[in-house]
This record gives structure tokens, C-alpha cells and sequence, in this order.
């Protein structure tokens, strides 16, 4: 599920219909030990005696991260690419394969809950395609953990040449929408693709079952409702997709990443089998089944929306689904009294705030940007996870886990009458969604005039934005440091499936000229949404709402360390040709000693790499590293192995750089962060330490949670300090900034903004050797910053003055204190001697590429310290 918390409400504009209550004050717990949303005045039953209440899942994670480097290895490395079969056009239905089975694991958390392991899956699946031609099993990945993802299709038997009709007609409606829109074929034949992914967190278990108890009943009804849904339509269901989370019983996978916020990173193998199935079946309609809220919370969403959305299409057919899964969930008759489940709500028709869909960080969000027209989360009612899954009775676990499959069954089967009622005018209005796209056309505002039969749409819910003419990611000299970052971020787009063509001439538009080999983004094309939410700079929306549910900023374009601008028209007589992946960057000079940038990640792990060798690299002022022209061969193999270039230079470097050996106690995001930049690294934490732990192994130290010092034994604190006077600290955020503190290494006093705060902001760079070409803007999540700054204290970076929030969402807290005009002007990222301090969150969820090699600096530089206290 996703999780709430509690925020004073915002004054609602009039309405025709009751006041939207806000979604996170209206959290209580029912007799069920459940999450209730009550849209009405009741009062919920209090909690019962031994069950206390759940807790939103935060989302700053506090704790000290212990992923194993396996899942890391596997979701960096090409072995977990999504499947090619899942975009595979050559073949009909069904697609038959015999699965080899899974070891039988009895400690599967799913047994408990009397509900399918992992293990039992594949079997399953087996006999399901035995049962007639309907069902087909393809693996479309695996998973961190290395387990298999199973993409099951349900649909009429197809042919060949069906098959193939069926993907023409899907590549019109995307690439010649408007041709699609007047064609007969379509309206006649396409067949409507539906996509229901499960189990995404893998300790809400119950929508694996439920979609498996469907394909059975589909795979041999015989009624004429199915043979016409199944003739059709074809339906998707990614059995689960988290495995790893599934058998732990985690919310994560084995990576120690939430998935379902993983969508604009895509940082996982299992994100990524999802988008590969997003672009290649196009699907219309999604539904991605969660626990647990009871009532079963069915969306559309309270405001704020998403501003790059065709959401006048969305909400329409989203709203309208969502009445339809509400009507079959209340309908099967389960009670508060008799069984302690709440009637279902709809979070935009119920509630006022806190349920929003502004990031396309959760899969129906994202999946709008795809075409997407009728997507929700639908989270089931009875918690089974977390403290109940440890204190309840096994029969009490299993009476709440066959209410949620069958409420998860109900929302299914009401989505299949809707796509089968509805199957022209979903496909018409997926097709609608392209058209303006590739036209640039204007988007439609929402009201109750545009977006007829759905009740109480109001000034709040009205998110448009203005979409440039194109954008530029430029070429050449100017553009020299960031060419690694561009080549990502152009791989990155295109695996999104946005469209992206090369220069192969200079170009002067806008009073600048853009050198050959200058890629460009046309913002006419059908995916014109996906392209601006991940380029675009995003919004302050800090006034439209109390808060947000997540992250409210992630914009690529400041964030990835590419340089993005905006142009106001397409260059003209530049012959742009599209491209299929980035030009490639590896390239080492033939003589000489070389010089290796330190702007980028890919660029520090191919350093690690040469340390790892025994190359002698020296720094130089600017922080790059000079290597000698000896272990030419030796870089050679680095630049192909991680793309990044080796120039020539007579620079000579100041001080030599060695193998650094770091112990984290880092989040699960910032751990994987340090093994992409190939980082040799112990994970640690206050249960570590205390256990005894061998310091010589390791050069520095990096803290920003689930380390505190006044929790450490006296053996411990004393192991530390003495580590310490002969080594550096690198802090980041709160928990950091408190271990610093603690052991003395900088006069320096962290201050703590609002905790909720969260967004891209402006900062100023000092041009020293740890920040010298770090790019202009930082994220923060609950961010810090430094005062009372000793004289050995190095400002590195500040927050801009004025506003520094660029997008997101930062308000003052309820004191008053903490908002972005009290960070201000103030150092953000601060050096001494011992210690570098982080107030922004440069790792945070792997994502913030271009802010990677500020730390990568900084452990090298922490690394060298000695001496220090």
C-alpha cells in the first residue's frame, strides 16, 4: 500500500457535492486491525487490546541497509534485461512452455496465510496452460533476488498473421493516431490490452491469488460474456512482481527497493520488466493490486494531478472503473460487524488531499504516460502484513487473506465487464492521448462540463502545463564534461520510449549554436507526456496542498547531470536522424598521460576500478584523476567497460589516490548508489559495530542512518574513535550530522527543515576539488544545512538564496521554522579535516546522477585523511 500521515486540512472551495474530507486525518483502525478511510463522521472502533496501530511506511528510510551485493550485481548487469519475448510480434496465442519447477521452500512467508508461495507458481501455471489454447506463460525477467517473472496473456487463440495484424494496428494507434481514430479495422478487431500487475510490494500478498483464481475460471468458461471478452481483448496479469518480497515477506526486493517508486529511476530489474510490458502492449487499462486500507480504497485520486496528464481522458474512465469495482467489492456482502470490513471509497470523490497522483513514481501513474486511460491502485482491506503477520493467529491471518482475494477477484471481474462494455471508447480515447501528442495539441482542463458524470471536479483538481517545442540535450566542447550523463539520460528516454533524434550538422537556433551530434527531443510526438515529466523542471506546488504523499520533484533534466535546455522551435536543415541508443562515450587518447573527469558515476566507477588494479592515479586540483599513460591498456578496458573517456593532459596531479574501502551505514537506495559506482563496501550499523567489527578493513566510513553514537557499547565507541582519529567521515542528513557531533570532527551545527520537504532546489557550488563541475541544483528530502561553522569549516555547497525549491513541495513546519527562506543562502554541503557533511540527499533512491560524484569525491578525499582529532 501506500502509506498517510496526518496533515492539518486545507479550506476546500464550494462544491455541489460533501466536502472532500482530507484522506490523512481520516485514518483510524477498525476492529479488524486494518486501516479504515471513512469518508463519513463516524468514529472508528478503537484498536483492539495487543494489536497496535500501523504505521505509514516512511518515506525516508532509517534504516541501516544490509542488501546483499548479489542484487545489486544483478540489477546493473545485462543478465536481468527485460525479456525480448515480451515485445515479440512473430509468434500467435497461446505461447506455450513447460516451467521447471522451484525448489519447495516451506519458509515462504506466503504459507502462513494459507495463500500461493513462490515455489507452488510455476506448477500452477503449468496446469493452467494444460487446461485449454487460452493461456500462454512467457518469463519477462528476474528479479534482484534472480527469481523469475512470469507474464501470463489470457486471450482468444491468435495465429500468426492475427497476431501480427494485432501489433500493426497497435503501432498505428501510437505512431499515426489520427489515421488510427477514422480506422474501421480497429474499432472492429484491435483487441483492448488490459495489464493487472500483482504483488509489486511483496507483503501484500492476495493479488497473485486472485488473478491466478481468474485465469483458471478464463482459461474454461464457456459463456458467451467470456468468449466475447476473450475475443476482444487480451489480458496481461504479471503474476507478481516482486518475488524476492513475496517469499521474505518484505515490501522490497532483495535490492531493498520499493518498486513502486522506482518508476522514473528504474533502477530495478523488476521496474523494468514492467515498463518493457508497459511499451510493448500499450496497454488501456491497469490495475495494480496493494494492501491494506479498509475500506478498499479504489482510485482515482485527491489532487494534486499529475500536470503533464491527458487527465480530462484519465479521469473519465478511471472514475467511471473505479464506481464499477466499488459496486462488485460492496456487493459481496462482507460487513463491519460480521467481519470487520469497511465499504469501499473512492480517494477523488471521498476525500479532499493526501492521496495524490503528482508523481509518475506508482504504476497506474506512470502507466498513464503509455497510453494508459483507466488506471488505479486498488488497495484490499485486511492487514495481514507487518505486526499482524507476527501476532495474529494463523486462522485469523487466513480468514483476513480470503477476504482480500475475494475483494481483489471483485475489482478484477468488474474491470473485465468494464473493458468489455467499454472497448471502443477506451481504444478511442488511448487513441486521443497519442493524437495530441504528436499534434501538440492543447490539453483539456478538467471540469464537470469536459469530463461529464463525475461529481465534484473543482479548481483543484485543474493541473495543465505548457509543453516546449522540443528540447536539446547539447554536443561538443561546452558539453564535454557531462557527455556520460547525456549518453544515460538518452538511453534512459528511449527505454521509456520517448523519441530522440541526433543532429548530424551544427545547428544555430535561439541566438546559440548546438554542435553536430546534439540530440533532440520533439515534443509532437505521442508520448509527449513522458518526455516533459521526466525532462521538464516540475513545479513548486508547495501552495496547492498541506502535503504530499511522496516525492513531489525528480526532474532528469536538473537532476542527471546532463545539460537540458528548451527550444523554441525545431532546427531546420540539421537533418536530425533517430536513434535507437546514444553515441557511444569510451574513448582513451593514444598518447600520453590521461585525464579521467570525476563529474560523473560511471566515471568513479571506472576509477575504482584502475585503484582496484594498482594503477597509480593522482588527483589533481580540479578533482579529476590523472592516470599514467603506462596503464593505457588498463583504461582502455575501464572506458569500454563503464563508457567514459580518457583525454590527454599534461596535468601531473597533487595527491595520489588510492583503493578506498568504504563501511556504510546508508539507505538501501544509497548503498546501491556506492556498488553503480563499483565502491567495495561493507554495510554496518549500531547492531554491527557493537558485535565487534574489523576496522582495518575498510579506509572510511559513510553515515546517514541506523547509526547512532549513544546507542554504540563503550568497546565499540572506542573502536570508532580510534578509527576516526585516523580516518574520515563523510555524514549525510540528520543521522550523519549527529555522529559528527558526537565524536567531535567539525564545528558545525546541522539545522533541520521540515521533515516533509522534499524537491529539486538551487544550490551554489564553492569550485573546489570535491564540488568543481557539480551541477547547479540538488535534491533534498527533509534537507539540513550547516551553521555556526568553525574556522577549519570549508563551506562546499549552499542553498541558493531567495526561494532555493525549484519543484516540490516545501512548507514551513508547523512552528513556522524550517521552510526554504530559513535555508537560504545557508551551507548545504560543508568539509574540515575529518569529516565532509551532506544536508541534501545526493544518493537518494539511486537516483540524482548528476550529485553521485560529489560523494564519490568525498569518500576519496575521506579516505586520504589522518590525523584528524
Amino acid at each position: 500500500m501506500r502509506t498517510t500521515r496526518t496533515v492539518p486540512a486545507r479550506p476546500v472551495p464550494a462544491r455541489p457535492v460533501p466536502a472532500r474530507p482530507v484522506l490523512l486525518t481520516a485514518l483510524a483502525l477498525t476492529t479488524a486491525g486494518s486501516l479504515l478511510l471513512t469518508p463519513h463522521t463516524a468514529v472508528a472502533d478503537p484498536q483492539p487490546p495487543g494489536h497496535p496501530p500501523v504505521h505509514r511506511e516512511a518515506a525516508l528510510d532509517r534504516n541501516a541497509a544490509r542488501t546483499p551485493a548479489s542484487a545489486a550485481q544483478r540489477a546493473l548487469g545485462t543478465a536481468e534485461a527485460p525479456s525480448a519475448a515480451i515485445g515479440d510480434d512473430s509468434r500467435g496465442y497461446p505461447r506455450r512452455q513447460v516451467l521447471t519447477p522451484d525448489p519447495e521452500n516451506p519458509a515462504d512467508k506466503s504459507i502462513k496465510l494459507g495463500l500461493t508461495p513462490y515455489h507452488a507458481i510455476a506448477p500452477k501455471l503449468n496446469a493452467l496452460q494444460a487446461l485449454g489454447d487460452r493461456v500462454s506463460v512467457e518469463i519477462a525477467g528476474r528479479s534482484a533476488g534472480g527469481h523469475r517473472l512470469y507474464l501470463v496473456t489470457v486471450t482468444a487463440p491468435e495465429t500468426t498473421g492475427q497476431a501480427r495484424t494485432q501489433a500493426r494496428m497497435r503501432e498505428l494507434i501510437e505512431n499515426a493516431p489520427a489515421l488510427a481514430a477514422k480506422s474501421r479495422e480497429i474499432r472492429k478487431s484491435y483487441k483492448a490490452p488490459v495489464f493487472f500487475n500483482n504483488n509489486i510490494h511483496g507483503n501484500e500478498w492476495e493479488g497473485t491469488d486472485a488473478g491466478l483464481k481468474l485465469i483458471e475460471r478464463l482459461a474454461t468458461a464457456t459463456d458467451a460474456r467470456t468468449r466475447d471478452l476473450l475475443s476482444h481483448s487480451r489480458l496481461y496479469f504479471n503474476i507478481t512482481a516482486n518475488p524476492d518480497g513475496r517469499i521474505a515477506g518484505t515490501r522490497a526486493n532483495a535490492g531493498g527497493f520499493d518498486m513502486n517508486r522506482d518508476f522514473v529511476t528504474a533502477s530495478q530489474p523488476e521496474t523494468r520488466a514492467m515498463r518493457q510490458i508497459m511499451v510493448a502492449k500499450q496497454p488501456a487499462v491497469l490495475l495494480d493490486l496493494h494492501g491494506y486500507v479498509n475500506g478498499t480504497l479504489i482510485e482515482p485520486t485527491t489532487p494534486p494531478h499529475g500536470e503533464n496528464y491527458e487527465y480530462d481522458l484519465f479521469l473519465k474512465n478511471t472514475y467511471a472503473n473505479a464506481l464499477r469495482m466499488e459496486s462488485a467489492v460492496n456487493g459481496l456482502g462482507y460487513t463491519p460487524q460480521k467481519d470487520g470490513v469497511q465499504p469501499a471509497q473512492i480517494p477523488f470523490r471521498d476525500q479532499e488531499e493526501g492521496w495524490d497522483d503528482w508523481p509518475p513514481i506508482f504504476t497506474p501513474q506512470y502507466a498513464a504516460f503509455h497510453g494508459t486511460v483507466a488506471a488505479h491502485t486498488v488497495e484490499i482491506p485486511m492487514q495481514v502484513n507487518n505486526n499482524a503477520y507476527n501476532t495474529l493467529p494463523q486462522a485469523e491471518l487466513r480468514r483476513r487473506s480470503a477476504i482480500n482475494v475475494d475483494v481483489a477477484g471483485a475489482a478484477l471481474r468488474a474491470t473485465l465487464d468494464f473493458v468489455r462494455e467499454r472497448r471502443t471508447s477506451l481504444i478511442a480515447d488511448q487513441i486521443e492521448v497519442f493524437r495530441r501528442g504528436a499534434a501538440g495539441a492543447a490539453q483539456v482542463p478538467v471540469s464537470e462540463e469536459t469530463v461529464p458524470g463525475v461529481p465534484g471536479i473543482g479548481p483543484e483538481d485543474v493541473y495543465t502545463t505548457t509543453f516546449p517545442r522540443a528540447y536539446v540535450i547539447p554536443a561538443g566542447t561546452g558539453a564535454q564534461r557531462s557527455a556520460p550523463a547525456a549518453a544515460r539520460l538518452v538511453d534512459h528516454l528511449l527505454a521509456n520510449d520517448v523519441r530522440v533524434s541526433r543532429a548530424a550538422h551544427s545547428f544555430r537556433l535561439g541566438g546559440r549554436t548546438y554542435a553536430k551530434g546534439s540530440y533532440v527531443i520533439d515534443m509532437r510526438q505521442p508520448k509527449r507526456g513522458l518526455a516533459n515529466v521526466l525532462l521538464a523542471d516540475g513545479r513548486d506546488i508547495s501552495a496547492e496542498v498541506s502535503a504530499m504523499y511522496d516525492i513531489s520533484g525528480w526532474s532528469l533534466g536538473r537532476l542527471w547531470g546532463a545539460a537540458v535546455e528548451t527550444l523554441p522551435r525545431m532546427p531546420y536543415g540539421s537533418a536530425l536522424r533517430p536513434v535507437r541508443a546514444a553515441t557511444p562515450v569510451a574513448y582513451v587518447a593514444p598518447r600520453g598521460d590521461l585525464r579521467l573527469r570525476l563529474d560523473d558515476p560511471n566515471e568513479v566507477a571506472a576509477l575504482n576500478a584502475l585503484l582496484r588494479q594498482g594503477v597509480e592515479v593522482r588527483r589533481a586540483a580540479d578533482g579529476s584523476a590523472i592516470v599514467p599513460g603506462s596503464a593505457r591498456r588498463q583504461a582502455v578496458t575501464a572506458a569500454r567497460a563503464h563508457d567514459v573517456a580518457f583525454h590527454g593532459t599534461k596535468l601531473t596531479g597533487t595527491a595520489p589516490l588510492h583503493r578506498t574501502r568504504v563501511a556504510a551505514a546508508v539507505t538501501a537506495g544509497e548503498l546501491f548508489a556506492l556498488r553503480e559506482m563499483n565502491f567495495e563496501v561493507t554495510p554496518v550499523s549500531t547492531a554491527v559495530l557493537n558485535t565487534g567489527f574489523d576496522w582495518p578493513s575498510v579506509d572510511v566510513l559513510f553515515v546517514s542512518a541506523g547509526l547512532e553514537y549513544g546507542d554504540l557499547t563503550a568497546p565499540a565507541r572506542t573502536a570508532l574513535d580510534a578509527f576516526l582519529d585516523g580516518h574520515g567521515l563523510v555524514g549525510r542528513g540528520a543521522t550523519g550530522a549527529a555522529l559528527n557531533t558526537a565524536t567531535g570532527l567539525l564545528a558545525a551545527k546541522p539545522v533541520e527543515g521540515n521533515g516533509d520537504a522534499n524537491g529539486v532546489v538551487r544550490v551554489v557550488n564553492s569550485g573546489s576539488t570535491l564540488m568543481s563541475g557539480a551541477p547547479g541544483h540538488g535534491f533534498v528530502y527533509a534537507p539540513v544545512w550547516f551553521t555556526g561553522l568553525g574556522p577549519n569549516v570549508r563551506v562546499e555547497q549552499a542553498y541558493a538564496t531567495g526561494n532555493p525549491l525549484v519543484s516540490g513541495h516545501w512548507r514551513v513546519a508547523a512552528d513556522g521554522s524550517g521552510g526554504p527562506a530559513d535555508a537560504a543562502g545557508q551551507a548545504s554541503v560543508v568539509s574540515g579535516p575529518g569529516a565532509v557533511l551532506f544536508g541534501t540527499e545526493p544518493l537518494f533512491r539511486d537516483h540524482p546522477k548528476g550529485e553521485f560524484a560529489q560523494v564519490g569525491r568525498a569518500l576519496f578525499s575521506m579516505a586520504q585523511a589522518s590525523g584528524t582529532r
